[in-house]
């Protein structure tokens, strides 16, 4: 079993930026594509970016195309969420995973392995 730790969530002001990491356990990590997905409460999740297992294609949601960037290293078995100008619009609990199946990258069901999310909070 894949294991996925997200981090680097937290309280920040509109405008401003983070980033979020995913630490993955083991050294088989670059054998999955990652996607990052958001969830707010009462709300469906909500696909954010995804990016392939070598690093060398990316693929963003239309709420934050422009505004992401998703990025891998292998070496670190680590993919990251790079968040600038931040929308409150953009609170919710952010959540990483690897792709086991076919299909389309922002589908939910392509998806095996999830972390357990980290709480972003963006205020006016």
């Amino acid at each position: 079993q894949v294991q996925l730790v997200e981090s680097g969530g937290g309280l920040v002001q509109a405008g401003g930026s983070l980033r979020l990491s995913c630490a993955a356990s083991g050294r088989t990590f670059s054998t999955y594509g990652m996607g990052w997905f958001r969830q707010a409460p009462g709300k469906e999740r909500e696909f954010v970016g995804a990016i392939a297992r070598s690093g060398g294609s990316t693929y963003y949601g239309d709420s934050v195309k422009g505004r992401f960037t998703i990025s891998r290293d292998s070496a670190k078995n680590t993919v990251y969420l790079q968040m600038n100008s931040l929308k409150p619009e953009d609170t919710a609990r952010y959540y990483c995973a690897a792709r086991t199946l076919s299909g389309l990258a922002g589908t939910v069901g392509a998806y095996g392995y999830w972390g357990q999310g980290t709480q972003v909070t963006v205020s006016s």
